[in-house]
């Protein structure tokens, strides 16, 4: 196992140290990103490639976009087509589709000759090209319409399971996924029947109905409010703003300040804050008088309020900013790197 690596920046060129200080990957590239699955991506010569644990750039093939790894598997744009590279950075999968999306249980959605079907890692169709629109197998199902704008679940060979009859509908998480009708989402379970009529708000790019620790946020007349995987409603939408669970919690906004609500839908910590963020490693980031400290989940202030923008504790650390530098903090609110 990896241990985790986290971004650096010095004179304007960005690297990665451990958890405990220590440079791993020298500050030498102009643009570079977390570590996902094991990998960042960078830019090299103006195109984006990726860079391994070691350092080391996966500079075997010139692309124009890069995606992420999943399953072992990074989609990539070489002019206009779309293929597959593996975590040596060698193409496995050529590139002649038009479009492809991640793998997910083993195949990947791509579009082929105008119409989309499954490969797998060996660029096998598994599932003949015969759908107008694809999206990711979760949990052995796929959303699929095949032109009459009528949405359907098919299974891994590419049987109906569930009849082509809703407006929209995405990937299964778990037991449950998210359907629209009429610009509003409900859900469905894997049996096709209807657990939750579509009554919510639909705001492209939001996360509504994205499941957390069971918990998923909806919006009703721009309030807030919070249902379980089961379709019931556990805290009606009368908050002006409800983050995702993480830890047992969820940030809340109540007239202008922000607090915390517990998995039980009770509040935990009143909103009495000017800003605040998510729950992690213990810790959540709050705003107080101007700048950023962290709490615990007693409403005890561990760290002080010093810092000028924050992030979220991951993996022991947090990314912080103080007079325009950089620094990470450990929960214990000690410096182990700082920007010269």
């Amino acid at each position: 196992m990896q241990h985790p690596l986290f971004k650096i920046r010095e004179n304007g060129r960005f690297g990665f140290i451990s958890q405990y200080g220590d440079i791993v990957i020298e500050p030498q590239y102009y643009e570079a990103e977390d570590f996902y699955n094991g990998f960042s991506r960078i830019i090299i010569n103006n195109k984006p490639t990726h860079l391994d644990f070691l350092g080391r750039p996966l500079l075997k093939e010139v692309c124009n976009y890069v995606g992420y790894f999943e399953e072992g598997l990074c989609k990539v744009q070489k002019v206009k087509k779309w293929g597959f590279i593996n975590e040596r950075g060698n193409m496995q999968i050529d590139a002649i589709y038009d479009l492809v999306d991640d793998f997910s249980e083993g195949i990947a959605p791509v579009l082929y000759q105008g119409k989309y079907g499954y490969i797998n890692e060996k660029a096998e169709f598994i599932i003949a090209p015969n759908y107008s629109d694809a999206l990711l197998f979760k949990e052995g199902l796929a959303p699929v319409t095949n032109g009459n704008e009528k949405w359907g679940y098919i299974d891994l060979e590419g049987d109906t399971v569930i009849p082509a009859q809703f407006e929209q509908a995405f990937p299964f998480q778990k037991d449950v996924a998210v359907i629209l009708e009429n610009e509003k989402w409900g859900l469905l379970d894997s049996n096709g029947e209807v657990i939750l009529k579509p009554q919510f708000d639909f705001i492209e790019g939001h996360s509504e109905g994205r499941f957390y620790e069971g918990f998923a946020v909806f919006t009703t007349d721009e309030k807030y409010g919070v249902i379980d995987a089961y379709g019931d409603i556990l805290l009606k939408a009368k908050l002006d703003f409800i983050g995702d669970f993480n830890e047992g919690k969820a940030l809340v906004e109540y007239q202008g300040k922000f607090g915390y609500i517990n998995n039980n839908v009770e509040v935990m910590i009143p909103p009495v804050f000017e800003d605040a963020g998510t729950f992690s490693n213990g810790l959540a980031q709050v705003l107080e008088d101007g700048k950023w400290g962290f709490i615990n989940e007693y409403n005890e202030m561990v760290i002080p309020p010093e810092f000028d923008e924050v992030m979220p504790f991951k993996d022991g650390l947090a990314w912080a900013s103080l007079n325009g530098k950089w620094l990470y903090i450990n929960t214990d609110g000690e410096s182990v790197w700082e920007e010269v």
